[in-house]
Order: structure tokens, then C-alpha cells, then sequence
């Protein structure tokens, strides 16, 4: 069952992930659905391309290595690091990882530059508009959010006016939509469809494809003080990573059987920007782009200030991959926005991965080594393989093909329902006790053991290491993932001897488990800081009247009828002064000595053990029931002369 046809070829991409995102259940999402398709399309004879990768150029980049005080080379080489490890923890098969930062993607996007204003595609020109910094895009007032915010990130725009070169994607909106009209299936799913030719039947402007603001990104050939707007250097990608350039054989042997998988919020890059620029290169479109939904969870929206964004490298570890896998697949319509919950989760193990899948293994296998000797048997196996077999290979195809996940792994459970209603309707235990009913028996075991062996072929796209465990359980050689759907023959497994191992999914205690999360929580609650009591609000001119100075600590004396004082003699540069200040507890006079301090200097002179105090030291308690158990001095950073006012 191994080999591969060459004339059938699937070209798979994730988009290419944004450097600056730390990565989350979205990022997981996408990447697990194309490696589940990239599987399925091996297993059914393809020649697979599997690209994913990273987007490293643009603003926020530039801002982010600024802030850190290195090169954005420097962050970029770090960071990507962090998707190339979870595709590591998610066993993801991909082919290629490109970077937009590599030299053979920088020299297609420049010379696909050159060739579109070679060609007068595209041109030099000013841009005024609303830019979103963020999504590094400008947004037309056709499309702003209220209070002209950007419609995808919610964020307010900034007006921005700058020299730009321009795609001259206009023209080629006609072609674009007689391209839609004909082949709708290139947007998936449909409802998407509509939105794209809505769309592209309204106002469809030139396109911005250079800036003059930043330096990181690639340089516009012959003038190099604009660099390529990132989202068209970004979407280039697909195109260098099978050979527009380097490998002209390779890119017309793998480009019309591209499709784009991306999140629903940048499909008008994939479905508008991308097939202009394609039809202006004279190129093919691709096959289709899907758009998947967006993930919520426990019914509310993920953000960081929330703490509610799902961390897939915790999922794994927390509930295992392949669980984790089948949930993002199973749980909802591929397109729609699911809700992501760990109770939910937690149900799919227990339901759908122990109870039917799992069991079914336990039993067959434990029927087999009780009855036969641990030997698979030969029998009449029609009436068993019609009953439980079915159409299950056509229907799984027919929803594959619609990049329908969900529906495909409806069809696999109902296959593995009926094979486990078979072994309630033949009742083996009973066959088995008597003798002249042996050949039934084992064509019942023959069915089962095949039905099983199916099985490990169907879920192994989604639940790769999974169908692994089963098909070494099932005493078969080799590995499942290369063997191939249309080879599959009912009744090759007669004969085989059995290797029963451990429970495939063990069954978790939803008692224990809620009790487990309640403990968590309220240990989590335990160590949050608690909340902070504020004083009344003041205008700000109150808060200018409150002057703070620079000044250093030159003499620090104990007070002998305090416990708490010391007296402080402080210089401000211009003048010295004598403060009290209940530091005491947490410094000695000689660790306060020389020490620079923030002084409140207009603070009304108060006599405290018989001493004026003229000033009030800045400092900062960390305090349980209320009393200060550490205690830090607010001092000035860098060598500020003595004296400078702190506002």
C-alpha cells in the first residue's frame, strides 16, 4: 500500500505568521488543518507541497527591536524560533518553512517589483489616508469602524500622507471577477465568496505598496529609500518557496494546484490583492483559498488582559496532541467561529476518543487473544464489510475535498459507531461458547479486526501518533500514514498475530478533574496581588503643584527616641536640607549614604522627635495586612544633576 501517483499534485500554505505574535490556538488551528489535509492528500496518492512560515518584516518589528535595543534581524532570528518549536510539539508535517528575511525570497519580491513597473503596473505617486499601524495597512473611510477605527483590529487610525509607489490592481478587476463568476469554489467557504465579490464590485483603488517611514523591510529596486509594503512582500511568498525564480520547473509543476488556508480577517489580501498581482504577472490563480473562523473561549473573545488566550504548548502538555488535534477539527463546522472550553475537550476525550474509538480496539483485540489465540482468523467477511463498512471512504473524499474536517470525522465516528453496534448485534462472547458456531466467530473477529485496521487509516491525518499505536497494537508493519486509501482491500489481515498494548485513551474523571480546576483557580486567585485601594482623583494641576526634585543622601544619623526615624541630611544642589524619614527597618545609615532619592521639596515642614523635617523621600512598600514588609527608594536613572525638577 505505498507509492504515490506524480501526476496528482496538492500544494498546500498556512499564511505566513506574523514574528510579533506570540504563538496561540489560532495559529495552531490553521496549521494543524493543513497538516491534516497534506496527510490525508499523501494517503490518497498526491504529490504534497506543505509550505508554512514567517512573516518578519514591517512597523511593528522595527518598533519592537528598537524597544530592545537590537538589530530587527536580531529579534526576528530569535523569535520565529517559537513557531518552529510548536510545529515541533504539534507534529506538523511541513515540507518547507520560509522566512521573509531569506535571500531567496527577498530577490523574487524584487524582481517581481521590477517587473510590474517595467511593465507600468506599478508607479510612483503620494498617499494620503487612515493607516492602521498594527495591521500595517491603510484603510479607505468606505470601510472604517466607528470613530475611525480599523475595522479588523478595533484600534484608531492615524492619518498618514507619504511619497508611494502603487499597484495598479484596478485594472485588472474585471478579470478578477469574471474568474470568481466561473470558478466560485476558489473562495471557500461560500459565504466568503460574497463578501470577496461585494467586494471587488465596489470601489477597488490602486494599491499602496511602498513606504518611506521605516527601513525594515525589503528595498525597492532603484530606489532605495522606500522598502516593499509588507503585505506584498508577504503574500510573495507562496510564489518563492516552489521556484518562481530559482526553480521554473518546480513552480509550474506545483502553482495551479495552490491553495491558500488563512483566518477570515485577511482574506481580501488573499482573495483581492494576491490574484491582482498574480493576473498582472500573468500567472495562475490558485484552486482556492479557504477562510477559516475565529476561536473564542468559554463564549468570550481571547485577549491578553483577559488571561483567556488558549496556549497550545499548555494544551498538549495538559491533555495530550492527538486529543488536542481531533478537538480543533471535530468540535466545529471548518469556516464558522468555534468557542473553545476545556470541559469540551475533556468530553471529546472521554466520548469520542475512549468510549468508541478506544473501546472498540480493547475489545476487538481482547476478543481476539481470548478466542484465537491472539491470531487474527479467516472468514466469510461480505455480510460483515457491506454492514459496517459502508461508503465511509466516498463520504470522508466528498468532505476532504470541501475542506469539510468536521464532516469528515462525522463520517469516521459513524464508521466506528457501526463497528461497535456490530459487536452488540453478533455477540462473540456468545458465538464462542458454542463450537458449531466457530466459523461465524471468526468472520465476526475478521470483520472487526478489519474495521479496526481502517480506522487507524482514517484517523491517522488527524491523529497521527495515535494510528500509529494502533496499527502496532493491530500487528501490522510499517507505517500507516504511508500507506494509501484506494490499496485498502477487506480481509488482507487474516493471519496476522495481535500485539494488545496499553489503553488508547484512558478515561478521565470529570470529578476529579473539575475539583483539580477549582483548586487551580483558587491557588491562582491566592497569588494574584490584591486589589488596589486609590485615592480620591485630582485635576493635574493639583499634581503640578507637587514639586519633586532630584537629591542625595550625604549624612544619615539614627534618632535615639525614635524606633522608626532616621535624620537625613540631603543636598538638592542648591541647597541642603534636613529630613526625617521612617526608613529605618530597612536600611542602615551606611547603605543610605551617597544614595541619590526623589524629594517631595514643598512639602509644609513638620517637626517629628523634636526635629524640622523639610521634605519627604519617595519610596515604594510592598505591604501584607497592611503592614510595609519590604521597602524600595524611588531614585532617578542615569547621572541627572542634582536638583532637576520630576515631573
Amino acid at each position: 500500500m505505498d507509492g504515490k501517483t506524480s501526476e496528482k499534485v496538492f500544494y498546500i500554505t498556512t499564511p505566513i505568521y506574523y514574528v510579533n505574535d506570540i504563538p496561540h490556538i489560532g495559529h495552531a488551528y490553521t496549521t494543524i488543518a493543513c497538516d491534516t489535509m497534506s496527510r490525508y492528500k499523501r494517503m490518497k496518492g498526491f504529490d504534497v507541497h506543505f509550505l508554512t512560515g514567517t512573516d518578519e518584516h514591517g512597523q511593528k518589528i522595527q518598533a519592537a527591536a528598537e524597544k530592545q535595543g537590537i538589530t530587527p534581524q536580531a529579534l526576528v532570528d530569535k523569535i520565529h524560533l517559537n513557531f518552529k518549536e510548536l510545529w515541533k510539539v504539534l507534529n506538523i508535517s511541513n515540507d518547507d518553512f520560509i522566512r521573509t528575511t531569506e535571500d531567496r525570497h527577498i530577490r523574487v519580491v524584487q524582481a517581481i517589483f521590477k517587473k510590474l513597473m517595467e511593465q507600468g503596473d506599478i508607479y510612483k505617486g503620494t498617499y494620503e489616508g487612515h493607516y492602521c499601524v498594527p495591521c500595517e495597512t491603510y484603510v479607505p473611510e468606505s470601510s472604517m469602524g466607528p470613530n475611525q477605527t480599523c475595522p479588523d483590529c478595533g484600534r484608531p487610525l492615524t492619518m498618514m500622507k507619504e511619497e508611494s509607489y502603487f499597484f495598479r490592481g484596478s485594472k485588472y478587476v474585471p478579470q478578477l471577477i469574471e474568474h470568481y463568476e466561473k470558478h466560485p469554489e476558489a473562495i471557500l467557504p461560500h459565504i466568503r465568496y460574497n463578501e470577496v465579490m461585494s467586494f471587488l464590485r465596489g470601489e477597488v483603488r490602486d494599491q499602496s505598496v511602498s513606504r518611506t517611514t521605516l527601513k525594515w523591510g525589503i528595498p525597492v529596486p532603484g530606489d532605495e529609500k522606500h522598502v516593499v509594503y509588507v503585505w506584498f512582500d508577504a503574500l510573495i511568498n507562496y510564489a518563492t518557496a516552489v521556484g518562481y525564480l530559482d526553480a521554473p520547473e518546480e513552480f509550474r509543476h506545483y502553482w495551479p494546484a495552490v491553495r491558500h488556508m488563512v483566518g477570515k480577517d485577511i482574506i481580501r489580501f488573499h482573495c483581492v490583492i494576491w490574484p491582482l498581482m498574480l493576473l498582472a504577472l500573468g500567472l495562475p490563480l490558485p484552486q482556492s483559498v479557504i477562510a477559516h473562523g475565529w476561536w473564542t473561549v468559554d463564549g468570550e473573545k481571547m485577549s491578553k488582559s483577559k488571561g483567556n488566550v488558549v496556549d497550545p504548548f499548555k494544551m498538549v502538555k495538559d491533555y495530550g496532541l492527538d486529543p488536542f488535534r481531533y478537538f480543533l477539527l471535530r468540535e466545529v463546522p471548518f469556516g464558522n467561529d468555534g468557542d473553545f472550553s476545556e470541559a469540551a475537550l475533556v468530553g471529546r476525550i472521554n466520548s469520542d476518543l475512549a468510549n468508541d474509538l478506544g473501546n472498540l480496539l480493547n475489545r476487538t483485540l481482547q476478543m481476539i487473544e481470548s478466542y484465537r489465540g491472539g491470531v487474527v482468523p479467516e472468514g466469510n467477511n461480505e455480510s460483515g464489510k457491506s454492514n459496517i463498512m459502508g461508503s465511509v471512504l466516498e463520504n470522508v473524499d466528498s468532505a476532504m475535498e470541501s475542506f469539510a474536517f468536521d464532516d469528515a470525522m462525522k463520517e469516521i465516528w459513524a464508521f466506528i459507531g457501526r463497528a461497535n453496534k456490530y459487536i452488540d448485534e453478533t455477540m462473540p462472547w456468545k458465538l464462542a461458547k458454542e463450537p458449531d458456531k466457530a466459523a461465524e466467530l471468526d468472520a465476526v473477529l475478521m470483520n472487526l479486526y478489519e474495521a479496526l485496521r481502517l480506522a487507524a487509516l482514517l484517523v491517522a491525518p488527524v491523529v497521527p501518533q495515535t494510528a500509529q499505536r494502533m496499527w502496532a497494537q493491530l500487528g501490522l508493519e510499517g507505517d500507516p500514514l504511508k500507506m494509501l486509501y484506494d490499496k485498502f482491500s477487506w480481509g488482507e489481515g487474516a493471519g496476522t498475530k495481535i500485539r494488545k498494548a496499553e489503553v488508547l485513551f484512558p478515561r478521565i474523571d470529570v470529578k476529579e478533574w473539575q475539583k483539580a480546576k477549582e483548586e487551580k483557580k483558587k491557588m491562582e486567585e491566592g497569588n494574584k496581588a490584591p486589589a488596589m485601594e486609590h485615592e480620591a482623583e485630582i485635576e493635574i494641576d493639583a499634581f503640578k503643584a507637587v514639586e519633586m526634585r532630584v537629591a542625595q543622601i550625604v549624612k544619615a544619623e539614627e534618632i535615639p527616641k525614635s524606633r522608626k526615624l532616621y535624620k537625613l541630611e540631603v543636598d538638592l544642589g542648591y541647597e541642603k536640607r534636613t529630613v526625617c524619614s521612617g526608613i529605618k527597618a530597612f536600611f542602615t545609615t551606611e547603605e543610605l549614604k551617597g544614595k541619590r532619592v526623589i524629594l517631595v521639596t514643598n512639602l509644609k515642614p513638620a517637626k517629628l522627635c523634636g526635629i524640622e523635617s523639610n521634605g519627604m523621600i519617595l519610596a515604594a512598600a510592598v505591604k501584607v495586612d497592611g503592614n510595609a514588609e519590604s521597602l524600595t527608594l524611588v531614585t532617578p536613572d542615569g547621572d541627572i544633576p542634582l536638583g532637576s525638577r520630576v515631573s
